[in-house]
């Protein structure tokens, strides 16, 4: 084998090959001539790539490496780490958007160390166009000898950029990488990131002084870009803020000076900062909470500090005010914050100074889960930095999305475009006139007088008061309790009649879903298999819903995006679709209203053959207890389902449809029970709220 060649882990292995990762493992212990591991540890082994994809071949267990699974293991494998590897194939994906023809007549050499020659001198050509000269800029051009073992990865991402093109081939790289590495990064979805930018509105030149991987300049860039736009970053880990170039660059038009001009820098923000004399439209960033370290004892003279010198504790009002200090007059800045800052006493004096300024404009609270850390509502704070004759603005704009989407909802598509539609509604409005009328429960425009007090506490919840439950008033609560009333009644005339025991248990002969799959009398897919994802943003080719696992788990509509780059596998009328996580007995027949949308992950999907099966008989004996605890594994922190291990009785058809049509009415029972939770839940708190509020009388 060659010295530095790519490793692969079995959880690799398992993505090549299309199976989990058990089958690999049975194949470690029952074939003598699988690979020997070359690195690694005893509890988690690497194998080289090139051994596993001749082994694969050989057992007839895989034709061909897909491309995109054969550049990501070379990527995930590269023996200088996958940054760098990521950073070298972001580089070539470059060249080969600005200059295609020279890529092709440099990948003509077929020398792998002569190649990496002309690459390096290429790079550079193409880079300090694209970032400027260096040693300025954040990406360096890779010397030759670097470059050598990244050559199968650059040919090979240069071939996936033929197929898909050059940006969604480094969208692919990159997103691949985050999602391996969740903890080493703190994202800001697509979703938020394209809130703020509309907050900010469009801008000729934009900052992001805590860029990461560039998810806000990204939202910037797709949200109305003027031409000539200008684009700068800065990050005090290297490797983000080449990334974020890269991204960028890849974003826009090929050729040199076609784009948007990207500028990023690699230096801690606040004590060195690398861009202090850009002036910007527009600021957003996402910027590190609760540092001790940001420079307090340093800095105490810095000229940023025009509202007041932060407290040690307080570095979160050190990003707000170099974000009004690298705006230009009027310009606009959206940073995201944890709730303390709005009410900590050690800040309340620069909040003080912020509002009789008029240089914070709004805060507005989003919901737990929106934005990593998931378990905090963070906020977000619009500001503008003050300038020429104008006068500061009496009111400061508070908005409340807290109550629009539950935690675990936030990041589905509907609830989130509740909540986005929500901010931007109230925003534009206050925006326009200064002033806006009360939406209760969810937004208020309040004198800055109000707020000068001894706290200077500015979050939304406690200057809000809670939207009433139901609708407005009593009106609403009574519109809810006829509702209410009309379900209570349906679900009464739904209540299963009286259970008969039967003479004698019975017994049939049992089969598995597995059997019925290799019989043909279903078809079924498993979630490793399904291409859509409820939960990532990404370009879909079809734009359909999504049904979650929470959905189904829930009984609720689909709720999910599309966000993968293959095509949705799209539900028919009598699927029946099973979660695999979380150890309740839950099945789903796909009806009408469900129709059409795409499998999300975390499903298994059993299509029966109507000729053999009934789909509410399948799904009526795939929710037994018994079945599912036969069927089930349990890990530490989740229980996981085998779908294929479930039971089904063997029985004619028309003896299945009878248990179907009782499966049916429960169904419909269990769906009425739900409504009528929802609305008992929402008429008592209601009446909670307007006898404590005093606009219902106890009467």
């Amino acid at each position: 084998m060659r010295d530095n060649a790519t490793e692969v882990t079995a959880a690799g292995i398992a993505r090549l090959a299309g199976v989990g990762r058990a089958a690999v493992s049975n194949w470690r212990r029952r074939h003598a001539d699988f690979p020997k591991p070359v690195g690694g540890t005893d509890t988690s082994p690497s194998f080289a790539l090139t051994e596993i994809e001749e082994w694969l071949r050989e057992q007839g267990k895989l034709a061909e490496v897909p491309l995109r699974e054969r550049v990501w293991q070379q990527l995930a494998g590269h023996p200088a780490g996958p940054v760098t590897a990521l950073l070298h194939a972001g580089s070539v994906l470059l060249l080969v958007h600005d200059r295609p023809t020279e890529w092709l007549a440099l990948s003509a050499t077929t020398d792998d160390r002569g190649l990496a020659e002309r690459l390096s001198a290429a790079l550079e050509g193409v880079l300090t166009p694209r970032f400027g000269a260096p040693p300025g800029r954040a990406l360096a051009t890779p010397a030759p000898a670097a470059l050598v073992p990244s050559v199968p990865l650059l040919r090979g991402a240069a071939e996936l950029a033929a197929d898909v093109g050059a940006r969604r081939a480094f969208a692919f790289l990159l997103g691949r990488h985050l999602d391996a590495n969740p903890r080493q990064y703190t994202l800001t979805p697509p979703g938020p990131a394209a809130l703020m930018a509309a907050l900010a509105g469009p801008a000729a030149t934009a900052l992001d002084p805590a860029c990461g991987t560039g998810a806000l300049l990204h939202a910037v860039r797709t949200h109305g870009a003027p031409c000539g736009q200008r684009l700068y970053g800065q990050d005090s880990a290297p490797e983000l803020a080449a990334l974020t170039a890269l991204r960028l660059a890849l974003d826009g038009p090929a050729g040199e000076g076609a784009g948007p001009t990207v500028r990023t820098a690699a230096a801690d923000t606040l004590l060195a900062d690398a861009l202090d004399g850009v002036s910007a439209d527009v600021v957003l960033a996402h910027p590190p909470f609760n540092e001790r370290g940001w420079g307090h004892d340093e800095l105490a003279y810095d000229p940023r500090w025009e509202y007041g010198f932060p407290a040690r504790t307080e570095s979160e009002l050190a990003w707000v005010q170099h974000a009004l200090a690298r705006l230009r007059d009027g310009g606009t800045a959206v940073l995201l914050m944890p709730p303390t800052v709005a009410s900590r006493r050690s800040g309340r004096r620069i909040r003080a100074d912020l509002l009789r300024r008029g240089a914070l404009r709004a805060v507005i609270a989003l919901p737990a889960g929106a934005v990593p850390p998931n378990n905090i509502p963070l906020h977000l704070w619009v500001l503008r930095r003050p300038g020429g004759t104008a006068v500061p603005a009496p009111e400061l704009l508070l908005v409340d999305t807290t109550s629009l989407a539950a935690p675990g909802d936030v990041r589905e598509q509907q609830a989130w475009a509740t909540v986005q539609d929500a901010v931007l509604d109230a925003w534009r409005a206050f925006d326009r006139a200064g002033t806006l009328a009360e939406r209760p429960g969810v937004a208020r425009s309040v004198p800055v007088i109000e707020l000068l007090d001894d706290e200077v506490d500015l979050a939304p919840a406690r200057r809000l008061p809670p939207p009433a439950a139901g609708g407005s008033g009593a009106a609403g609560l009574t519109a809810v309790r006829e509702e209410l009333a009309g379900t209570l009644r349906l679900t009464t005339g739904l209540t299963p009649r009286p259970a008969v025991p039967a003479a004698d248990p019975a017994r049939w002969p049992l089969t598995t879903v597995g059997e019925l799959a290799r019989a043909g009398a279903l078809f079924l897919r498993t979630p490793a298999a399904s291409g859509a994802d409820s939960r990532t943003g990404g370009a879909a080719r079809v734009p359909v819903p999504v049904l979650t696992d929470h959905d189904v788990l829930t009984g609720a509509a689909p709720s999910g995006t599309f966000g993968g780059d293959d095509e949705p596998f799209l539900l028919r009328a009598g699927d029946v679709v099973v979660p695999v996580v979380g150890g309740g007995a839950t099945a789903r027949v796909v009806d009408g209203p469900t129709e059409g949308a795409a499998l999300g992950r975390g499903l298994a999907l059993l299509r029966p053959d109507p000729a053999a099966l009934d789909p509410w008989f399948v799904a009526g004996f795939l929710r037994s207890t018994a079945n599912n605890r036969q069927a089930s594994s349990y890990a530490s922190t989740a229980t996981r389902l085998d779908v294929r291990r479930l039971q089904l009785p063997r029985l004619p058809l028309p003896e299945q449809a009878g248990y179907g049509e009782r499966f049916k009415a429960l169904a419909a029972f269990e769906d009425a029970l739900r409504l009528a939770s929802r609305l008992g839940e929402q008429l008592v708190q209601g009446l909670h709220d307007g006898l404590t509020d005093g606009t219902l009388a106890p009467e």
